[in-house]
């Protein structure tokens, strides 16, 4: 590449970083200049791949490289902020890794950061892109489904928790369980869907019941290190709407349920419903997808066509795209991510606390 329009690194070489990788890889104004990451058979792996000039173990060296002008974050949440913050001070475009940070404090600090630096701050929130979210997302602002009034969503596991012992399972390196890991995507596609709504506040619980225990096939990989299991391993919560409606979320990494990982959204609107149901979760490209209305009287229920959505190579081409236009950079301060953060935040604290919590 003899002139890019852009020159990016990527820190962290696992699976999310790959997949950054290769979304760079694939449009042609973009040189994968640096790569950092731990493990140093794979971070040689891939700088031989994508041809990355710089390889480091280190993310500090790769944000002093003069030339990048946009990074990517893919590591665990306690390096969000600090990876974030010091990117965008030097200048450089920042896309990361969900959720925005462990916390809205630290998310916070991400959005001034990219506020003062006039550069673009965005979150991997990937699965709005799924081709049926897009399809049914669709519909809904068509009007076809009236007001939206209830929806009810959730990404449920039965043997989901990630390597047990790692920072996953960890309170001060993740932030919380499932809620903060899969939840927050859950969170982000039903707002998406619903066109944005407020939220004026939250009702939660959270569960440790199955991660405490050595229950065999309950996690996805080997004991990642030493920590007792910190986080919660079931969710649900209750969200009030600005407006009158309600929002349901549940999402679990362990739970006695049916085998098959499942990813839904289910909305009641004044004119109709509607009803997404991805059994298998990532694994069903294109979920099950079921409109129902009335027409002069006769039901009129419907099964809409969808394609797979683009996933991580959708999340990478519109950080591209918004960093050649920057007309756009201030409206792509990762505001969007801070709202999901400060909802989050408000749920964990309600299931301590025991009590509704509004947010401000």
């Amino acid at each position: 590449m003899s002139d890019p329009a852009f020159r990016v690194g990527v820190v962290g070489v696992g699976w999310a970083g790959q997949q950054h990788l290769a979304g760079y890889a694939a449009l042609p104004d973009v040189e994968i200049v640096a790569i950092a990451g731990q493990e140093t058979d794979v971070l040689a792996e891939l700088g031989e791949r994508y041809g990355a000039r710089h390889l480091f173990q280190d993310w500090e060296r790769l944000i002093e490289l003069p030339d990048l002008d946009a990074v990517s974050i893919a590591v665990p949440n306690f390096l969000h902020a600090p990876i974030a913050i010091a990117a965008l001070k030097r200048g450089m475009h920042v896309l990361s890794e969900k959720p925005l940070a462990r916390n809205a404090i630290e998310g916070r600090e991400m959005v001034e950061a990219a506020r003062s630096a006039g550069r673009v701050l965005d979150v991997a929130f990937n699965h709005r892109l799924r081709g049926d979210i897009q399809t049914l997302g669709e519909i809904i602002r068509g009007g076809q489904l009236g007001t939206p009034y209830y929806a009810k969503a959730s990404w449920m596991r039965r043997r989901g928790i990630p390597k047990i012992g790692s920072w996953f399972t960890n309170q001060q390196m993740a932030g919380g369980g499932p809620l903060a890991d899969i939840g927050v995507h859950v969170l982000d596609y039903s707002l998406f869907l619903l066109g944005e709504p407020k939220v004026i506040s939250v009702t939660a619980s959270t569960y440790r019941e199955l991660g405490t225990r050595d229950i065999g096939g309950m996690r996805w990989d080997a004991a990642g290190g030493g920590s007792a299991f910190e986080v919660e391993d079931m969710a649900a919560a209750f969200l009030r709407l600005e407006g009158g409606g309600t929002l349901v979320l549940e999402t679990s990494w362990a739970a006695f349920r049916n085998p098959d990982d499942l990813i839904d959204f289910h909305v009641m609107g004044t004119e109709g419903g509607a009803e997404l149901t991805a059994v298998g979760a990532t694994k069903a490209k294109v979920g099950d997808l079921h409109v129902y209305r009335d027409v002069d009287g006769e039901i009129a229920d419907y099964q809409p066509a969808a394609e797979p959505g683009l996933a991580h190579a959708g999340v990478v081409a519109n950080f591209v795209r918004t960093m050649a236009t920057p007309a756009e950079w201030a409206a792509n301060d990762g505001s969007v991510a801070l709202r999901r953060a400060e909802i989050i935040d408000a749920c964990y604290q309600s299931a301590t606390e025991n009590k509704e919590i509004v947010l401000p």
